[in-house]
């Protein structure tokens, strides 16, 4: 699976870190396609994406997580939902934002996003889902993790994230690592020591994505001399679950007298899905059906 888009999960010292490491090339890509993103767009909603995997990868069962990313920038905001299945989808509120670049000759991720809150919504099959909330330090999204993990998860973590976008717009390399440190290791200086060595030595994660290696072999040059021990893999990619009977349930819960509504203007209605932009057209007598099923028809 040298090229393929997949997450490796592992653990570093003795039981001192868990790592994901993941590389979401292709899933930046399709989201890119789907949505005809700018550049600043593309980095912006695939950073997000590969968080949403990751948070993925920690549900169990039939649990689903949401991302949205709450900012007064032009990107006007990213919504990502993801599962345990290694299935991603999200957009972005203006996909079109073109901003120079910042300071440092990078997509202005941050100035894109602008300032507001990070939401995370773990939805647990109950009743009432499960949200956390924090403060959006940066935008640059990897920054807004880390922060995340440490103060509402009380999981002290390192995030870093990197969508590498070519001249033409098109997504070159995409990936992911999140190192969470574990109760054993806060006793262990050493250990802490060595590993904010490794990270500080990192070349850009943009970079190591676009090399023709192994996530494995990546995650090994990362954290060379410390004991690293993989776990599991797991494919990953970007997937929506929408489809016409979904939009056709959706119009039924308009009620019965929008659904007149929309059948007496005798015009056909376009829906489209915010997650992947696919269309789903429904003509008047499709329309109709449904409202006979309601029991409501006007003579």
């Amino acid at each position: 699976m040298l090229q393929n888009d997949y997450l490796v999960r592992a653990m570093l010292g003795e039981n001192h870190a868990r790592l994901f490491v993941l590389r979401t090339t292709d899933v930046v890509r399709e989201a890119q396609s789907n949505h005809q993103t700018t550049p600043v767009a593309t980095a912006a909603l695939g950073r997000t994406l590969t968080m949403g995997l990751v948070l993925g990868a920690m549900l169990k069962g039939e649990e689903t997580i949401t991302v949205q990313v709450k900012g007064d920038g032009p990107l006007m905001g990213i919504v990502v939902s993801a599962n345990h299945l290694g299935h991603v989808k999200g957009y972005v509120g203006n996909p079109h934002v073109d901003l120079p670049a910042n300071a440092q000759g990078k997509l202005a991720v941050g100035e894109a996003v602008g300032q507001g809150n990070l939401y995370v919504i773990r939805d647990l099959g109950l009743k009432d889902a499960y949200q956390g909330t924090v403060p959006l330090q940066s935008g640059e999204i990897g920054d807004d993790f880390a922060y995340y993990f440490t103060h509402s998860e009380q999981t002290p973590s390192a995030v870093a994230l990197g969508v590498l976008v070519g001249v033409d717009g098109a997504a070159l390399s995409s990936g992911g690592i999140v190192v969470q440190l574990l109760p054993d290791a806060i006793r262990d200086e050493a250990f802490i020591a060595a590993l904010e060595e490794r990270l500080g030595n990192m070349p850009p994660v943009s970079s190591l994505f676009s090399e023709e290696r192994s996530v494995e072999d990546i995650v090994a040059s990362i954290f060379p001399g410390l004991p690293l021990r993989f776990l599991a893999s797991q494919e990953v990619r970007f997937q929506c679950d929408c489809s016409w009977s979904r939009f056709e349930q959706g119009l039924i819960t308009l009620g019965p007298e929008e659904l007149q509504d929309m059948v007496d203007t005798g015009k056909s209605i376009e829906t489209i899905c915010h997650f992947c932009n696919r269309r789903y057209d429904f003509t008047v007598d499709q329309l109709n059906k449904l409202l006979e099923g309601l029991g409501n028809t006007r003579e």
